[in-house]
C-alpha cells in the first residue's frame, strides 16, 4: 500500500523509518485519515515527519507522487451534474466502519487512479448511495458524503484545501534546514541554551517528572515521587556580529538575528558587540563601528567570566593580511599592534564556550572569495552554517567546553 510513496519521501530527504511507515499503515487501517486525500496528507505528515525542518521535503514528495489525483476544479467540471441533489451525509457507526474496512480493504494507489480514470470514461449519469460509481453517500471510493477507507473525495464539503494543493503551495519552505533563519526559528533555537541552567540550593519543591517515571518503573509500577530544586537560568551570552563590506548581502538576516536575540528572555546576562571583518583591540557598540562608540577588547575579556557563551556571526571572508599582519586593520586610520589571528586565539582561549555562525552556505566555504581566511578562522572557532540545522549543531557545541 503506497509503497512507492515511501521511497519518494526517502528520495526527497525525509528520514522515514520502517517502524513509522508501519505505524501509518495501522493508522490508516483504523480509519484515522477519513475518506479524503487531505486527511491522508495530514495523518501521514503527523506520523512520518519528525521535524518541521522536513515539512517542505514532505510537501515536495506528496505533490510529486499524488499530482493530479484530487483536483476538484478539474473533476467538478466533468462531474458537477452527477453531484446535484446529493444524499444527506450518512453517519457510519464505528462497527460499520470496521466492517467496511475489513470488507473493502485499502486499495493500491495506482489501482485507485486507474479505477477513477475508468469511471470518468464510462460513467454516464449520477449515482447516489452505491459502492462503485462517482457519487454521494454509499461506500464508493469516489465522491463525497459516504465512507471508504481509501477513497478520493470529489466535491462536497471541504474540511481543508486539496492535499495536493496544500503541498504545491509549499507553506513550509522556510522551515527547511538548508534555508537561512528567521526571527522565530532563531528564538526557538536560543531557548535550547536553557540547558546551561543549574539547580541551585533551596527547597526541593518541584516535581522531577523524568526521575519520577524512572523510579516508578524501577519500583514495579508503584508510584514513587521524586522532588528537585527549581531550575534558575544562569546563561550568560556574548554575541559578536560582523557588519558592513562583504556582510552587506546578509544585512536582513543579521537584523533578524539582532531582533531575536534582544527579544529573548532566556539569559541571565547578554552582551552585544560589533566588528568589521576581524576584531582587534576594540569592539564596537553599534553597527557603524564608530571609534566614539567602542570598548577595549582586553577590558571586556577581563570583566567577563569564562562561563560566558560566545556566538560570533560573520562570513569570515577578508584579505589574509587582516588576520596575519600588524596594522592589517582595513580601517585606514586604525592600526593594530597584534595580528587579527592573535586576537581570535585570545578570545577563544578566554571564553572556551564559543561558536562561529557563517551566513555563506557551507558548500561554498572552500571556493568563495576569502576561502583562505575562512579556513583560518575555522582553525580557531567551531564554524557552522547559519541555517536551522547549523544553529542546532552550534547550540549543542556550546554545551561542551572546546
Amino acid at each position: 500500500m503506497y509503497t512507492n510513496f515511501f521511497y519518494q519521501l526517502r528520495r526527497e530527504g525525509v528520514p522515514v523509518s520502517i517502524t513509522e511507515w508501519m505505524t501509518l499503515m495501522e493508522a490508516l487501517n483504523g480509519g484515522l485519515a477519513g475518506s479524503s486525500l487531505s486527511g491522508f496528507y495530514y495523518l501521514a505528515r503527523a506520523v512520518l515527519v519528525k521535524s518541521e525542518s522536513h515539512f517542505d521535503q514532505y510537501d515536495l514528495a506528496f505533490q510529486n507522487y499524488f499530482r493530479g489525483i484530487e483536483t476538484p476544479a478539474q473533476l467538478l467540471d466533468q462531474v458537477s451534474k452527477w453531484m446535484e441533489n446529493p444524499l444527506p451525509p450518512k453517519m457510519f457507526s464505528e462497527e460499520e466502519r470496521n466492517e467496511l474496512l475489513n470488507k473493502l480493504g485499502l486499495p493500491d494507489w495506482e489501482s485507485l487512479k486507474s479505477a477513477l480514470d475508468e469511471r470518468l470514461r464510462t460513467q454516464d449519469g449520477p449515482h447516489h448511495g452505491g459502492d462503485k460509481w462517482v457519487g454521494t453517500g454509499g461506500t464508493s471510493p469516489f465522491g463525497h458524503s459516504g465512507f471508504h477507507p481509501g477513497g478520493v473525495r470529489i466535491g462536497g464539503e471541504s474540511y481543508g484545501q486539496s492535499a495536493v494543493k496544500v503541498a504545491a503551495e509549499r507553506n513550509y519552505r522556510e522551515y527547511r534546514s538548508d534555508k537561512t533563519l528567521g526571527v522565530r526559528q532563531f528564538e526557538v533555537a536560543l531557548r535550547k541554551l536553557r540547558q546551561f541552567s543549574t539547580r541551585l540550593d533551596g527547597a526541593k519543591d518541584q516535581l522531577d517528572l523524568d526521575d519520577t517515571i524512572d523510579k516508578t518503573c524501577k519500583n514495579a509500577g508503584k508510584l514513587k515521587l521524586v522532588w528537585t530544586r527549581p531550575r534558575k537560568n544562569t546563561v550568560k551570552l556574548v554575541v559578536l556580529m560582523d557588519t558592513g563590506g562583504s556582510m552587506a548581502p546578509y544585512a536582513k538576516i543579521c537584523s533578524q538575528l539582532f531582533s531575536a536575540v534582544h527579544k529573548s528572555s532566556h539569559f541571565k546576562d547578554l552582551k552585544f558587540f560589533y566588528f568589521h571583518n576581524c576584531f582587534y583591540d576594540q569592539l564596537y557598540l553599534d553597527a557603524t563601528c564608530s571609534p566614539r562608540r567602542a570598548v577595549k577588547t582586553v577590558d571586556t575579556m577581563h570583566l567577563l567570566s569564562k562561563d560566558y557563551k560566545v556566538i560570533i556571526i560573520g562570513d569570515a571572508a577578508m584579505a589574509p593580511s587582516e588576520l596575519t599582519m600588524i596594522d592589517g586593520n582595513i580601517f585606514w586610520d586604525l592600526g593594530n599592534e597584534e595580528p587579527g589571528y592573535t586576537w581570535l586565539e585570545r578570545l577563544a582561549k578566554t571564553f572556551p564556550y564559543n561558536v562561529w555562525l557563517n551566513p555563506i552556505p557551507e558548500k561554498y566555504w572552500e571556493r568563495v572569495h576569502g576561502y583562505h581566511t575562512i579556513k583560518m578562522v575555522q582553525s580557531v572557532f567551531p564554524m557552522y552554517e547559519l541555517t536551522l540545522e547549523g544553529l542546532d549543531q552550534a547550540i549543542k557545541k556550546l554545551m561542551v567546553r572546546k
